[in-house]
């Protein structure tokens, strides 16, 4: 038995708003509950509604920026730079600059819908 795996063929999660979602590790693309890693691209003037996750969650920015609002601060991450938000807190993300945000988010435990708790836009 292998002790490793090599992802070669990320989940390419659908979305209807430009963004680009690859699941390396997780539920839907390697079964694991535990932890999941996803390469993504928001496009310029890409948001989010708010949401209060039931789980940690983890960025880094490859390329681009990235605005968070968390618990009413606003904060920018640019390239080089990481954040991890604790999980039952209030945020809100967005790309509202020029030029899309290339970054890696890892959620632990794994992203599911079902523990985002997003609210409803209003």
């Amino acid at each position: 038995m292998k002790k490793y795996f090599i992802q070669k063929s990320p989940f390419v999660v659908p979305t209807t708003d430009g963004k680009l979602i690859e699941e390396h590790h997780g539920k839907v693309a390697s079964n694991n509950s535990e932890i999941s890693i996803a390469h993504m691209i928001a496009p310029s003037g890409w948001s989010e509604p708010y949401q209060t996750p039931d789980f940690d969650e983890y960025t880094y920015i490859i390329s681009g920026k990235k605005q968070f609002i968390i618990d009413d601060e606003t904060i920018i991450l640019e390239a080089g730079q990481s954040i991890k938000i604790d999980k039952n807190t209030r945020v809100q993300y967005s790309n509202p600059f020029d030029k899309p945000c290339e970054y890696i988010a890892i959620c632990k435990p794994a992203f599911d819908f079902t523990n985002v708790n997003r609210e409803e836009l209003q």
